[in-house]
Order: structure tokens, then sequence, then C-alpha cells
């Protein structure tokens, strides 16, 4: 049965991995994310998940699957990642509120075979988000939360963030930071999830 490795600190992914069952290791690269801004944004997330797994893909020597996300919100022209600071997270929410963004997780699925990288997949899903409007004392108070500091968009659909969201238009868990049921059929060829399950 082969490995799953994580290439992502992120609890929420790892969070979802263990929800549906799957038993993996996280390994984590220091890599820089950096946009290409002359990609469509479906590359972009896609290309800055691939380049976590490959990164992680150089540390493991063993046969494995690796598997690599991104999150990127827009809204309109503007993209938007994880804030700087509380001031960004403040841009970031005043732009949102009132408003409907996009999420886009892009996910990165490499298969290393001994010291050979094998075949390699890659997809992006996305959300539509509906926000609430929100007053400026709202904001604060949940940026004051810590909440919002290493989120993309600056907030937690699956936390505090929660009570401003109306509704989305898609998979909750892509909005999250990892669509489940797509990455489960880009992997059920790769392994018998079943033993996984039997496993944990």
């Amino acid at each position: 049965m082969k490995k799953i490795i994580l290439a992502s600190k992120s609890p929420r992914r790892q969070a979802l991995l263990k929800q549906i069952g799957l038993s993996f290791e996280i390994k984590v690269s220091d890599i820089e994310e950096e946009i290409d801004k002359n990609l469509p944004i479906e590359e972009q997330v896609q290309k800055l998940a691939y380049d976590k797994a490959k990164a992680v893909e150089v540390l493991v020597k063993e046969p494995c699957i690796i598997i690599g996300a991104d999150t990127i919100v827009t809204c309109g022209e503007h993209i938007l990642g994880k804030p700087k600071n509380t001031q960004d997270a403040y841009r970031m929410l005043h732009m949102l509120q009132g408003q409907i963004h996009t999420v886009y997780t892009g996910v990165a699925i490499l298969e290393k075979d001994r010291n050979q990288l094998g075949s390699s997949l890659c997809f992006t899903e996305s959300a539509r988000v509906y926000m609430k409007a929100l007053s400026n004392e709202e904001i604060w108070s949940y940026i004051d939360s810590k909440e919002p500091n290493d989120k993309a968009g600056s907030y937690a659909i699956q936390g505090k963030g929660s009570i401003f969201v109306e509704r989305i238009e898609g998979d909750y868990n892509t909005v999250v930071g990892l669509p489940l049921a797509r990455l489960y059929d880009a992997l059920k060829n790769k392994i018998d999830i079943k033993k996984y399950w039997l496993q944990s």
C-alpha cells in the first residue's frame, strides 16, 4: 500500500483528508508562493499546488503519492491570497463584504515510484460565495479574533467566518481548501481506498 504524503501544513486540509479516512504523512517545503499573473487563475492555483508537491517529491525516496493544494480567492479583477497584516485583512474583507466572490482550489497529485517520478495529475475546482454586508465593527471584531491570519481571502468558512456567508454555489470543501469528491475521483485509479479505511 503506497504511502500518501500531504504537501501542506494547512490544518484544514489535514482535517479534510482525515475526514475521508486516509492515513497520511505531512511533509512541507518552504517554497515561495509566487503567483504568475500571466496565467489564468485556474492554471495559477494548479501551478502553485504542483510546485508544492514537486518540492516535497525531491525529499522522499520511497514510492508514494504526494498531494499538493493551493487556494486563491478572486473578487472582480482582484486576486486575494493570505493577508500580510491586519490592514491587509481589513482591505480584503471590506472588498468581499456584500459581494459575490469566487474561490479556486488547485490540486496536484504526483505518483513517485522508487527514485523516479511517475504520473502526475492536476485539476482546479471553483465555488462562488455570497457574503453578507458587514459593518466596520464586524470586520475588525473578526480580525481581532485572529482567525483571518492564514486564510486566503482573510476568512474561514469552516470557522467563525461562516456567519458572514449567505450561501455558496459549488463544493463547500473547495472553499475550505480541498475538494474531496474530485480528489477521490482522481485517486481511485491509484489506490484502493478501502485498505486505508481498514488501516485507520
